[in-house]
């Protein structure tokens, strides 16, 4: 295993998760006036496009245990590589999570994704689940789609970020936007309680969804 693909994963799994939490705890209390749904949103959909800009030619840029195993769904990931990919994830995810700790200013929740009284709009296991799982297997078509051979190379990362904005836009309200099960687990550790009770539905449902979007993207773009 490549030790500096395993450093890239970490290092962008730490910025997406610092792109959250900042955004989270931060904006929408500031003085000058919140950053809200949107501003979360546009946090981790720019950071993940700017993190795949500068460590994605080295380990390809996944950030996130749903992508790497729907990459390797998708054929296009070697499944001996998922687990020291996942690890790495998981790890980053802690570590912004423990930066943010120190920091302070946190809530209670610490971030975390839930249904229930952790949904803002209080919505169900059922309908959290579905869209989970529905939101990933569309990230990870639109992955596989722009990362194709023949695809927009250079405009790839801007199509992923940009995904991954709609998704947050669409999920906040209901789930406070997972669809990656290393964000979820770290918000999780340090909220503790209800958030850690329910964090197993943030890696079946995006992992689920991730393979789904593997297996339909390859059947999609198989020549």
């Amino acid at each position: 295993m490549n030790s500096r693909a395993i450093a890239a994963e970490v290092f962008g799994t730490f910025m997406l998760m610092a792109s959250v939490l900042g955004a989270a705890f931060y904006s929408f209390g500031a003085p000058a006036g919140a950053a809200g749904i949107l501003g979360v949103a546009l946090s981790i959909g720019t950071t993940v496009m700017v993190m795949a800009y500068a460590v994605g030619q080295i380990s390809g840029g996944h950030f996130n245990p749903a992508v790497t195993l729907g990459l390797v769904a998708g054929g296009r990931f070697e499944a001996s590589k998922a687990v020291p990919y996942i690890i790495a994830q998981v790890v980053g995810a802690l570590a912004a999570c423990g930066v943010f700790s120190l920091v302070g200013h946190t809530g209670a929740t610490f971030a975390a994704n839930g249904y229930g009284e952790l949904s803002m709009l209080k919505a169900s296991l059922g309908e959290v689940f579905i869209l989970e799982t529905v939101l990933t297997a569309f990230f990870l078509i639109v992955i596989m789609g722009v990362t194709r051979a023949n695809g927009p190379a250079l405009l790839a990362p801007v199509a992923i970020g940009l995904t991954l904005t709609a998704i947050h836009l669409m999920a906040i309200p209901i789930s406070n936007a997972s669809v990656n099960p290393a964000r979820s687990l770290g918000s999780a550790i340090y909220a503790g309680g209800e958030a850690l009770s329910q964090v197993w539905v943030f890696w079946a449902a995006p992992i689920l969804g991730g393979v789904i979007g593997g297996v339909v993207g390859r059947w999609l773009l198989e020549d």
